[in-house]
């Protein structure tokens, strides 16, 4: 019989429930705007609860919770501008990869680019879109990574790793459908990419990768200022100030601590 493994220690404790986390976050399970209670949380994975306030730490340092001062930790809620500025930083970084690969890229790497968009072409329908969606991050992640530029790639794996699921989960125009009326053009501006890298023309590469994200940057931030997000709301508790948390003096009558939710 084979030994029981060792038990976990505390960084990977913080590190499981960080994973965790973030994996729950891109699922949806936890929509924008979600306040996430650490004595909650600590009791669905039998941990303490300083894991999951290590973990929250490391998930606010990734931008996918905020913390609100005297309320708590919440999920990210993104407005217009931040769709606009984060696909911005991603065109010009992306841009940056796609002129490098144009050098760099192989002829087995280009031919994954067919086949991914091959694939997509025949996922169009709406019950294959989380699949069209994952195609489409393998498309680009083959793109930056033939760059051979260690920087460039491990920051826009970064940026992939979260915000695209992130962003599309948001809204309900997005959650479970496509962006309206990308389908096709997605496609085409793929052909573009792959046609400029084929060619080595490294600034045919560039403008193209630049182009394909802005188009989308701007019907997701058109999306976006349609209404507010589909996600909870601020639901949380009111701020409590600082004086107002301190001890009673002795003899003072204290206040019944309300129920918890």
């Amino acid at each position: 019989m084979a030994p029981a493994p060792p038990p976990a220690t505390h960084r990977q404790l913080r590190q499981v429930v960080a994973d965790r986390l973030r994996s729950r976050i891109l699922q949806g399970d936890f929509p924008a705007g979600t306040w996430i209670r650490q004595e909650r949380i600590a009791q669905e994975m039998g941990v303490s609860q300083m894991p999951v306030r290590e973990a929250l730490r490391e998930l606010a340092a990734e931008g996918l919770v905020e913390h609100a001062p005297y309320r708590g930790v919440r999920v990210t809620r993104f407005h217009p501008e931040d769709v606009v500025d984060l696909y911005a930083c991603r065109a010009f970084v992306e841009g940056l990869a796609a002129r490098a690969a144009a050098r760099e890229i192989t002829a087995r790497e280009l031919g994954e680019l067919r086949e991914i968009t091959a694939r997509m072409r025949k996922r169009l329908a709406p019950r294959h879109l989380a699949e069209y969606r994952e195609l489409n991050r393998r498309f680009h992640a083959v793109v930056f990574t033939a760059s051979r530029r260690p920087f460039l790639v491990k920051t826009l794996e970064q940026l992939w790793s979260a915000y695209p699921t992130m962003l599309l989960a948001q809204f309900a125009e997005t959650a479970s459908a496509a962006l309206p009326d990308r389908d096709a053009a997605d496609l085409a501006e793929h052909e573009a990419i792959i046609a400029a890298l084929a060619r080595g023309d490294a600034d045919a590469a560039e403008r193209a990768v630049r182009e394909h994200i802005g188009v989308t940057a701007r019907h997701l931030a058109s999306v976006a200022r349609k209404g507010d997000p589909s996600a909870p709301g601020d639901d949380a508790p009111a701020p409590v100030p600082p004086a107002a948390r301190r001890a009673p003096s002795r003899g003072a009558a204290r206040p019944r601590s309300a129920p918890q939710r």
